[in-house]
């Protein structure tokens, strides 16, 4: 059988759990919250067999899965977005005070799916230029950073490079830390717009479609990059696949054919994506400005 794409590493760890491969050099831990209907899973990839068996950089994965995201439920939103300003706040470390944010809202605005970037940088609360124009007195709260966005495009829109876009704008305004928003691919249709994935490793824009650009990383810019990602894609050959696993073997067989390869560069998304990415975008906003605008 075909190994199906995800950007999830808690995905990647659930496939070589299931295989049964080598886990040296992994850790997981797990953590619920809200009776329950919020449950963290961190992710950590510390050794070269690691890295080899995951396919992921070495680094922290924190996996934010929340069932329910996906309802209209603003008390439940805003406890999501509580959780995601703590876990941020467990990778950019609350000192020194005063370290500036910039956000990179990735992804193609004219393309739903691919939206989440530029939706999360209209919502954001924008305080670098207010600082730095009258300093602290601005903010009743000491807590507020400077914070600054960009949305980039993409590469048809702009003719540049995502990262070449970024490594000027870093130059120039000099922040602290990156924080990446980006759409991603799931194996799991059940993590399709519920699942929140954070990291200390940076980003490749468009490797959830396959479609990899440049990476975005603490070794290209030269400061540490954090990605922020929600899967709004999966393969189409994973609906097959599900479909298939309540099949005996001979049949499953005999559905090979429908997996290859025409499926295989196929991707489904949810039906109402734009109602669910105007509601991501926000409960991913507000988790940041909860973290740095007080």
């Amino acid at each position: 059988m075909f190994d199906v794409r995800t950007d999830l590493a808690l995905e990647e760890n659930e496939r070589i759990q299931k295989q049964k491969n080598d886990t040296r050099g992994i850790s997981v831990d797990e953590e619920e919250y809200e009776e329950g209907s919020i449950r963290i899973t961190t992710v950590r990839i510390e050794t070269e067999n690691a890295v080899r068996v995951m396919g992921k950089p070495r680094g922290t994965y924190i996996t934010l899965e929340a069932p329910e995201m996906a309802e209209d439920s603003d008390g439940y939103h805003r406890n999501i977005s509580e959780r995601l300003a703590q876990l941020l706040h467990r990778l950019i470390p609350e000192e020194p005070a005063g370290a500036s944010i910039l956000v990179a809202g990735l992804g193609n605005r004219s393309v739903t799916p691919d939206a989440l970037g530029p939706g999360v940088v209209d919502n954001l609360r924008i305080t670098r230029h207010i600082l730095k124009e009258f300093g602290s007195f601005a903010y009743s709260d000491a807590q507020v950073q400077p914070l600054c966005a960009i949305a980039p495009g993409v590469m048809a829109q702009t003719g540049m490079e995502t990262r070449e876009i970024l490594e000027g704008i870093v130059g120039q305004v000099k922040p602290d830390y990156l924080i990446a928003i980006d759409s991603l691919a799931a194996r799991s249709m059940k993590r399709l717009c519920r699942t929140i994935q954070i990291s200390d490793t940076g980003i490749s824009p468009g490797s959830g479609v396959g479609n990899h650009r440049h990476s975005i990383t603490a070794e290209t810019l030269g400061i540490p990059v954090i990605a922020v990602g929600i899967p709004t894609v999966v393969e189409a050959a994973t609906i097959v696949q599900d479909f298939m696993a309540d099949f005996e073997a001979e049949h499953r067989e005999m559905s090979r054919p429908l997996l290859s390869p025409q499926l295989n560069r196929m991707f489904v998304t949810s039906k109402d994506i734009d109602a669910q990415i105007r509601q991501m975008s926000y409960i991913v906003s507000e988790g940041i400005n909860m973290a740095f605008c007080g």
